[in-house]
């Protein structure tokens, strides 16, 4: 494959909740298509580059406002990111972009809404409209044991526990475990791995792992499909709260808080849609002189 030669290649770093990303606006730059997961996969390595969870690209739309990709660090493309989502609407709202308060976003999952809070001119928080959670196993997808239609408090052996999930897709698959007592870094890496890549999971899986507080709180960590361990993960949120009222453990049609790592998210699950709002921040904006993919 041939290497291309970027110069001078400006992005800027954006963070939901400690969950960080790198964002390039393809619109200018127009990166070819080949070189794009080798970009995130090279721009995201920790220490030996600017480092981040993921790169997303601000690519143009003729079904929405505007468009968003976005790659995990391990060069893989992701359908959806509810913090991701969150720092590219800042980022195209505060770069003239998209300059509107309510912006259509086209993702792999299907058209996002995102209602901006708009403080002194910039971006302070927002909220998503995640749209409807994915619970058939054929589209998650996942292989149920017990029922083809659906993927609800099953079991699964792990290493030397047995663990009850249950799946749901945002736009990208989960399995939410709900657990008494919340895990450390290293249970966190020794059960998450092995669950991403279980054979009942075909396109893996992000793994989320709940400690119940009350019926509207909740804290959560999470296991990234194709990055590990992550400071939050809002469709991971989303996912975790679908998953906790439809196994009774949260108010229906209430907002829920749900503490990540990197902070609070609040989440409200309808019935029928998915809502998210929580804080994004501007981190820096960089130039790279040469980079060579």
């Amino acid at each position: 494959m041939r290497e291309v030669l970027l110069k001078n290649l400006t992005f800027g770093k954006y963070h939901g909740l400690g969950n960080d990303y790198i964002i390039i606006n393809d619109i200018i730059w127009q990166i070819p298509e080949e070189k794009k997961g080798k970009i995130a996969k090279k721009l995201c390595e920790v220490h030996f580059s600017i480092g981040a969870d993921g790169l997303i690209f601000v690519c143009e739309s003729d079904k929405a406002d505007i468009r968003m990709r976005i790659f995990n660090d391990d060069g893989s493309e992701a359908e959806m990111c509810g913090n991701g989502i969150r720092c590219f609407s800042k980022y195209i709202y505060e770069n003239n972009i998209v300059k509107k308060q309510t912006i259509k976003i086209e993702t792999l999952k299907g058209i996002m809404i995102a209602a901006l809070n708009i403080v002194n001119g910039g971006v302070k928080s927002v909220k998503i409209d995640m749209g409807p959670p994915i619970l058939e196993c054929e589209k998650i997808p996942v292989v149920s044991k017990k029922d083809e239609k659906t993927c609800i408090e099953e079991s699964i052996k792990i290493l030397d526990r047995k663990f009850t999930f249950t799946s749901v897709s945002m736009g990208n698959p989960h399995a939410v475990i709900f657990v008494d007592k919340q895990l450390n870094d290293e249970d966190l890496n020794k059960y998450g791995s092995p669950i991403e890549i279980n054979e009942r999971f075909p396109k893996k899986t992000n793994v989320e792992f709940v400690t119940v507080k009350s019926n509207t709180e909740a804290q959560l960590r999470v296991f990234e499909r194709g990055v590990g361990i992550t400071k939050s993960c809002g469709t991971g949120t989303c996912a975790a709260v679908v998953a906790g009222t439809l196994q009774g453990k949260f108010k229906e049609k209430a907002p829920i808080t749900v503490h990540n790592d990197g902070g609070d998210l609040i989440i409200t699950y309808t019935g029928n849609t998915v809502f998210m709002e929580g804080p994004v921040e501007f981190v820096f904006e960089g130039k790279i002189g040469k980079l060579i993919i």
